[in-house]
C-alpha cells in the first residue's frame, strides 16, 4: 500500500526580501521556484503583503505563469488583494492577517460575524474560478467550528506559539491546543495544514497529529540554505518527514 505523508510547501518569500533588500534582480524567486520543485516539494507559498515588503505583483504572475508547481498565495481580505487573485488564479489561497507594523504574520484570523460574511461571499467567487481556499487560524476550537461551517477547503494552523515556546511546559501545552484544533475537524472534508516558525527541531511532534495533509515551511529553509544550499535544505525537511512521519502516533513525551 503506497504510504501517504504530509506535503510540503515552501514559502520563499524570503528570497525576494534578500533581493528587495539592494532593490535589484538577485536573488531571483523562480530560480528558488525551480529548485524547490527539484528537491520534492509539492507547493509554493507566497506572501504578497499590502507594502510588497517580500513578493511583488510581478513575482507572482511569473510564478503562476511558471506553472511548475502549485501556488499557495497567502493575503489579507483586502479588496486590492481579492482583486488580484481573482485575476491570477492561484490554486490556493490561504488567507491571513495583516499588520503593517509586524515583521511577519501574527496569530490567525479573528473568524466574527463581518469577516465570515466576507469569507462567505469570497469563497464563492473562488468557487466560480477554480481556486481552493485555506484559512490560516490560530488553534481555537470556535474559529476551526466556524471554518467547518463556512466550508472553506483547509484550515492551515498557526504553530507559531508553540514554535517559539521555549519552556517545555509551555510548550507541551502549545501543541495540546494543536491536537485539540486539529481533533475539531478530523473526519471533515476540510483538509487540515501547518505552518509558521517550524524547523528540523520542532517539526517531528506537528507531525504526529494524525489528520495532518502538509506543513508549510519557509524561514527556517532559506536560512538553513546559505550553508547547505536550497535544494539540500528542502530534502532535510522532507526526509524528516517521510522517516518519521509514518511511524508517529501520539507520544507521550510530546504532549
Amino acid at each position: 500500500m503506497k504510504q501517504s505523508f504530509p506535503e510540503l510547501g515552501v514559502n520563499i518569500d524570503h528570497v525576494a526580501t534578500l533581493r528587495n533588500s539592494r532593490a535589484g534582480f538577485a536573488p531571483d524567486p523562480l530560480s528558488a521556484a525551480v529548485l524547490v520543485k527539484s528537491a520534492g516539494a509539492t507547493q509554493l507559498v507566497c506572501h504578497l503583503r499590502e507594502d510588497r515588503r517580500h513578493i511583488r505583483d510581478a513575482d507572482l504572475r511569473l510564478l503562476r505563469s511558471w506553472n511548475g508547481l502549485p501556488v499557495n498565495l497567502e493575503m489579507a481580505m483586502t479588496d486590492e488583494m481579492v482583486s488580484i487573485a481573482l485575476d491570477v488564479r492561484p490554486a490556493l489561497v490561504t488567507l491571513v492577517p495583516e499588520r503593517r507594523e509586524e515583521r511577519t504574520t501574527e496569530g490567525g484570523l479573528v473568524l466574527g460575524r463581518d469577516m465570515c460574511e466576507r469569507i462567505s461571499v469570497f469563497l464563492k467567487k473562488c468557487r466560480d474560478n477554480g481556486i481552493r481556499l485555506s484559512l490560516f487560524l490560530a488553534p481555537v476550537s470556535g474559529d476551526m467550528e466556524r471554518a467547518m461551517e463556512l466550508g472553506v477547503d483547509q484550515v492551515e494552523l498557526h504553530t507559531g506559539e508553540y514554535a517559539n515556546a521555549m519552556d517545555p511546559s509551555l510548550r507541551e501545552k502549545e501543541l495540546e491546543r494543536l491536537f485539540s484544533a486539529a481533533a475539531c475537524i478530523s473526519g471533515s472534508p476540510v483538509r487540515l495544514a501547518a505552518g509558521h516558525g517550524l524547523d528540523r527541531e520542532n517539526l517531528l511532534p506537528v507531525l504526529s497529529i494524525e489528520n495532518l495533509r502538509e506543513v508549510n515551511i519557509g524561514h527556517s529553509i532559506i536560512a538553513r540554505s546559505l550553508f547547505v544550499g536550497l535544494e539540500k535544505a528542502v530534502r532535510e525537511i522532507l526526509e524528516t518527514i517521510r522517516r518519521d512521519a509514518p511511524l508517529l502516533r501520539r507520544p507521550e513525551s510530546f504532549l
